[in-house]
């Protein structure tokens, strides 16, 4: 085996190779169980008082992103190899868009609120256009 072949097997994800079906239930399985894992936790972050309270978002978004990682690798097969490099550009584009997507909408919605009339103002009868 050489080195480039030993390399390709380093960076393969949990069942993305050619294994028997219970090597690949094994991994599905695991996946499961680790972003159920991961979902529990989130709800016991949420409902206990153990935590400090202004933590709690972050500890949710770091969760999210946990969790995140948990699908791409072991239900995607998102890797860094040679092979996937189309698999990731098409995540990076994806990600994008809904940066941009998420980032307008904040952004116009900032410019509404910025630029809307005062409620009293739009109550009062002698309000003029």
């Amino acid at each position: 085996m050489s080195d480039r072949d030993h390399q390709r097997e380093d960076d393969r994800t949990p069942g993305s190779h050619q294994a028997s079906v219970l090597v690949q239930v094994a991994t599905y399985t695991l996946g499961l169980v680790l972003a159920l894992g991961l979902t529990a936790i989130s709800f016991w972050a949420v409902r206990t008082h153990m935590l400090w309270g202004p933590g709690v978002p972050i500890g949710l978004c770091v969760l999210a992103i946990a969790q995140m990682g948990i699908h791409l690798v072991f239900f995607l097969h998102i890797t860094s190899g040679p092979d996937n490099t189309n698999n990731l550009l098409a995540l990076a584009f994806g990600v994008l868009i809904v940066f941009l997507v998420v980032a307008g909408s904040l952004w116009i919605m900032s410019n509404l609120n910025a630029n809307m009339m005062p409620m009293p103002a739009m109550m009062s009868p002698q309000a003029q256009p």
